[in-house]
């Protein structure tokens, strides 16, 4: 959890509120404990904490990681002051700095008073949007700030320069480098500053001299003008344009798509002008970065399918026969989502690629047998229906041990097993529900097709005939001169035999 307090909020009052929701977060059941931490940022910002949260293990609590974090959404952030600003994430893997929210869109622009304009009325409807949790930005405004403001005239007459003005405050509060210390062989910078005590009012830094041209002093407060006012805390830019990125969480049961659509849609209605856009960032640019990958994949996974079916059957129709049934597998992939309570993410993605082997695998088998018996003499239907019975047994067998192999998988509950169960419940689910419909459309496709090629065949020509044996019966039976390259044995004939020339 992120728990941003206000703008000036000093480390002890930061300290104290962090620590009333950590210990509001212990009292759930499933948390083991809290590590808090303060200012663990490159800003080493006093006002941001951090409560890491560190669960019991899986098997030792009713509630899953999502459901805990979704009831301190519901139960301790309602019950914080309204000024602090709070996020639940999940922790990184791999600590990078950035934000881990779920959702991630910047918008940029020349102006940033502009885009906190765009901003607050982007997070005033994405708070409402299905699905939205978490919302924030990281535009922070309301930071302490003084502005000064010199008399120009005044500072010409008493010949007081702007640069000697701007060295004074950077002397009073950053500090400058006056002089080096060497030892052993390093050389260490010695910076001037003003006492804590002259650096936290406006009267000390009033108190200030700066030098004329003339070499006397004169007060700081007679030549500038001190102006309390707010700012943000950081300005950020991206291509050399001030950003703001807004970002939120995703729900239980709700897909990462559909809040992120919503946003799109909220940002697309906002009607920006053309030098102000928005773009996907962090996890959700990454995302969609990935869905491309898997699409490109898998469309490569299909054309080089395709060439090592038609290498392997000598054909260019019957790998088209075998890969009909991979899309209708999907449809049941997705439904296997629902039934255990998963989305659709990169695992089962991958899960829906290893579901494409094991159906193609079962076409295969389907198929070549097929070929095979008809190379011996049997009748298109014949040689379907035995084939397709010839093969259920291995099909079955595969099929049943393949799905057995992943019920470990989805039944696992220790450290580590969502990633498992991402994978493995699209292919216990996918593959269990189409079975029956993958075994009944390779035969009607093989058929279909098959028709199509006699159809073709006497149309164009015989030389579009797929099945060699069953062209050269017919070249026998019309008393044609069509030796084949190489014998085929036929259980009409009994024997391997080649035909002989017609008279």
């Amino acid at each position: 959890m992120n728990v941003r307090a206000p703008e000036g909020t000093s480390l002890a009052e930061t300290r104290l509120q962090a620590e009333r929701v950590a210990r509001e977060i212990r009292a759930i059941p499933g948390v083991n404990h809290t590590l808090l931490t303060i200012g663990n940022d490159s800003s080493v910002t006093r006002n941001l904490a951090n409560v890491f949260v560190h669960l019991v293990d899986p098997r030792s609590r009713k509630e899953d990681q999502f459901a805990i974090m979704d009831r301190v959404r519901k139960e301790v952030v309602p019950r914080q002051p309204a000024n602090l600003r709070i996020d639940v994430s999940q922790t990184a893997q791999i600590s990078s700095g950035q934000s881990q929210a779920q959702v991630q869109y910047t918008l940029n622009g020349p102006d940033l008073n502009q885009l906190a304009r765009y901003t607050s009325a982007i997070l005033e409807r994405f708070r409402r949007a299905r699905g939205a949790v978490d919302v924030d930005s990281n535009l922070v405004v309301g930071n302490p700030e003084v502005h000064v403001e010199i008399d120009r005239d005044l500072a010409g007459n008493l010949g007081v320069d702007v640069a000697d003005v701007a060295n004074a405050l950077e002397l009073l509060v950053g500090g400058l480098k006056v002089s080096t210390y060497e030892e052993a062989g390093n050389d260490y910078d010695v910076r001037a500053r003003a006492d804590a005590a002259y650096r936290a009012d406006l009267s000390g830094i009033s108190a200030m001299t700066v030098q004329t041209k003339t070499g006397k002093s004169v007060p700081l407060s007679s030549v500038v003008k001190l102006v309390p006012t707010t700012g943000p805390s950081q300005i950020n830019r991206l291509a050399r344009q001030r950003q703001v990125t807004i970002t939120a969480n995703v729900a239980p049961g709700v897909g990462q798509s559909e809040v992120s659509d919503a946003l799109v849609r909220i940002i697309k209605d906002q009607h920006l002008p053309p030098e102000y856009h928005a773009v996907p960032a962090g996890i959700t640019k990454e995302t969609g970065r990935a869905v491309k990958g898997f699409a490109v994949a898998v469309g490569l996974s299909f054309i080089f399918m395709y060439l090592v079916l038609a290498a392997q059957f000598g054909s260019w129709l019957h790998p088209i026969t075998i890969m009909l049934s991979l899309p209708l597998t999907v449809p049941f992939a997705l439904l296997s989502l629902l039934l255990f309570h998963q989305e659709l993410s990169l695992l089962s993605m991958l899960g829906i690629i290893v579901l494409f082997g094991v159906v193609k695998k079962n076409a295969i088998l389907q198929v070549d047998h097929t070929n095979h018996l008809r190379a011996e003499g049997r009748p298109r239907l014949d040689a379907i229906l035995e084939a397709n019975r010839d093969r259920l047994r291995p099909i079955l067998m595969t099929t049943l041990a393949f799905v057995a192999g992943m019920i470990p998988l989805i039944t696992s509950r220790g450290i580590g097993a969502g990633l498992n169960r991402a994978t493995a419940g699209v292919v216990v689910g996918g593959q269990t529900l189409s079975l029956a419909l993958t075994l009944l459309v390779t035969p009607v496709a093989y058929s279909l097709f098959d028709d199509l090629t006699g159809w073709l065949g006497r149309r164009f020509g015989s030389s579009d005939r797929v099945d060699r044996g069953e062209k050269d019966l017919d070249a026998l039976s019309r008393g044609r001169h069509e030796a084949p390259a190489t014998p085929y044995r036929s259980k009409a004939l009994g024997a391997a035999c080649r035909p002989a020339p017609a008279d």
